[in-house]
């Protein structure tokens, strides 16, 4: 009995365990800056299709929110604060994000087919 719980445990905590790490640095990862001036950098943002790590940056004085109605997501960050959003797109086509907080910091995400 005590073997078969032994085993069930094993079992148990390999289904738990994390994703290897080879699997998150497979991810390509991309980075978008909240310039000090009011603007994203890069404004057109492309990446291809699938799974991905974008990298947010805020650069400015204020805080700021990405956040994409089409993507579902948004992330506030603070003054000088980094953060991310890792994404799954698998239907290329260009999806607007923008500031929350200052709207008309606008830009795009474009998601092309995959090679």
């Amino acid at each position: 009995m005590r073997v078969w719980m032994a085993l069930a445990a094993l079992a148990w905590a390999g289904w738990l365990a994390p994703l290897p790490a080879a699997r998150a640095a497979d991810m390509p990862v991309y980075t978008l800056t909240f310039k000090a001036d009011g603007t994203f950098e890069p404004a057109r943002l492309e990446v291809p299709a699938g799974r991905f790590k974008i990298v947010l940056v805020n650069e400015s004085s204020e805080a700021v929110e990405f956040e994409s109605l089409p993507l579902r997501k948004e992330k506030v960050l603070g003054p000088g604060v980094t953060s991310f959003v890792v994404l799954t797109l698998s239907r290329p086509g260009e999806y607007p994000f923008f500031d929350d907080f200052h709207p008309q910091v606008k830009g795009t995400l474009v998601v092309l087919p995959k090679p």
